[in-house]
């Protein structure tokens, strides 16, 4: 009986997901809004436009602690948008010179895989903003069911991978490194690798002077490498630096918009534009075969069901496509946002199941208008980064 309700309930959601996904992609919920969601707002004439742009570049003349309030919920701990800080290597794997060569040369290197042709950097490529740019990743023919996430700027965020497995880059490394699903490789493998380039052994020597080749000292030298990979050079960030200029006007239309009207900031705030934390977006495909709970498989919490990280917003243009499914692009997430996401529906059966995945009650419908989206789809793209420079180990 329950398998006959679960088969049930999953027809259902597809029907649901299918029908909801296509009117809120195609831009229809804009022009018609369902039942309960506020209408779009009017739009602006171009020279409604162009006189709140010109206010809008005085008011953001100053400095980021005199800005306008933000519309963010009563309870999120948020911080405004600002420069990158500095990187603070742990005093467990402090950073040095030769050991970033070393991790750089180890980072795109296959032979580390099992097959000997992954690298970290087949996954994680420089000129894709550090992702692959597939839906999800396929290492050794296999499907992981996510989307890759980009390394840089990993040095700032607590938590690493959708589900926030891997609480620093040493443990990410380990990980990916040793993952069936991904390099596949054991300890000894790495170690035979490194051992039998005498380049690797060079620069371990220099990295490590007077210390055995050991497998955690490898993890330390890509990681230390991958704390290198920071980000600041946008547009943005030189609007943030003082060049007034750098933005045009819709960028900055699109920035108050994602301060304020767009509630951006309520989870993607701080020079990283990330909170670090979980939420639930409604993508978790609850009870259908390709299921995928994300953070309560790490922490057993049945709260923490559907619950993914809070990807970073920089670069964010360089890094398609997004959301843990790698089922949208740009265009298609702003209108999701705009609609305020996909609401699972409980089932007859579920109605007072305590552990259904809830949304967060962050998201709601905005009614912004195609303007607005415009807008803050070119703001987004002013956070974008110059492309990697080549060094002699790949692109950085």
């Amino acid at each position: 009986m329950h398998d006959a309700r679960r088969r049930c309930r999953s027809a259902l959601l597809a029907l649901a997901w299918a029908a909801g996904w296509a009117m809120v992609l195609s831009g229809a919920t804009a022009a018609e809004p369902a039942a309960g969601k506020p209408p779009a707002r009017p739009e602006r004439t171009p020279a409604g436009r162009a006189a709140l742009a010109a206010e809008l570049r005085r008011i953001y003349a100053t400095a980021p602690a005199d800005w306008p309030p933000p519309d963010v919920d009563p309870g999120v701990e948020w911080h405004e948008l600002g420069l990158l800080p500095g990187v603070d290597h742990p005093e467990s794997n402090p950073y040095g010179t030769g050991k970033a060569d070393l991790g750089r040369a180890l980072f795109f290197d296959p032979r580390l895989s099992r097959s000997g042709t992954m690298s970290c950097g087949s996954c994680h490529e420089p000129d894709r903003g550090w992702t692959d740019g597939r839906a999800v990743s396929l290492p050794h023919g296999a499907i992981p069911g996510r989307n890759t996430q980009t390394i840089m700027n990993a040095a700032f965020h607590r938590h690493l991978f959708w589900d926030g497995r891997a609480a620093s880059l040493e443990a990410q490394i380990a990980d990916a490194l040793a993952n069936p699903l991904e390099m596949a490789a054991t300890p000894g493998h790495v170690l035979d690798a490194v051992a039998a380039d005498p380049g690797h052994r060079d620069r371990y020597a220099r990295a490590f002077p007077g210390r055995p080749v050991e497998f955690a000292a490898i993890v330390q030298a890509i990681a230390c490498f991958e704390r290198t990979i920071v980000g600041g050079r946008s547009r943005f960030d030189r609007f943030l630096r003082g060049d007034r200029g750098a933005l045009s006007d819709a960028e900055l239309l699109g920035l108050d918009l994602f301060r304020r009207e767009g509630r951006c900031l309520n989870c993607h705030h701080g020079p990283a534009f990330s909170d670090g934390r979980f939420h639930d977006l409604g993508l978790s495909f609850h009870g259908r075969s390709n299921e995928d709970l994300g953070r309560y498989g790490v922490t057993r919490d049945p709260a923490d069901k559907g619950r993914f990280r809070t990807p970073s917003l920089r670069d964010v243009t360089n890094t398609a496509p997004y959301m843990h499914t790698g089922t949208f692009q740009l265009h298609g997430v702003l209108n999701m946002y705009n609609a305020g996401m996909v609401t699972l529906k409980r089932q007859p059966f579920e109605r007072d199941d305590p552990e259904f995945p809830v949304k967060s009650p962050l998201l709601r419908p905005l009614g912004l208008n195609r303007q607005d989206l415009a807008d803050l789809e070119a703001f987004l793209g002013a956070l974008a980064e110059p492309p990697p420079q080549r060094t002699a180990h790949g692109r950085e």
